[in-house]
């Protein structure tokens, strides 16, 4: 898939799953565009895998075309950005996760972003 294919793909999906979550995320991208399984997500959340890039089904090229496209649209559709804190799961000391193998602070950032939507969380708020 090319980039531009790839982009108008990460825009069709990241309305989807803003309609359904009221956020996007990189994570959320990836395991709907199916370049991250559950699986390897789960084993990742659990400190299994030393990085997610790693389990991912793409270069690392196309991971950061992701990011950067997740970044472009969200400011396009005038998403709130919001760093998001991903540790291990399980017991124990909580130890934050890593998203690449340089563990370079912009890129782990971009994979940490959700990017959320205020009026669709305020909405579901009022709902409950």
């Amino acid at each position: 898939m090319n980039n531009s294919d790839l982009k108008n793909k990460i825009k069709q999906v990241g309305k989807e799953i803003i309609e359904e979550k009221g956020y996007l995320s990189s994570i959320d991208v990836l395991l709907k565009l199916e370049y991250l399984s559950e699986k390897d997500c789960e084993n990742w959340r659990f400190g299994k895998v030393e990085y997610l890039e790693k389990v991912c089904g793409l270069n690392l090229k196309k991971l950061s075309t992701i990011n950067k496209t997740i970044k472009e649209i969200s400011g396009q559709w005038n998403l709130k950005k919001s760093w998001t804190a991903f540790n291990k799961y399980g017991k124990g000391k909580k130890i934050r996760l890593r998203f690449s193998k340089s563990g370079n602070e912009r890129i782990e950032q971009a994979y940490a972003t959700h990017y959320i939507n205020i009026e669709k969380i305020k909405n579901k708020s009022t709902k409950a």
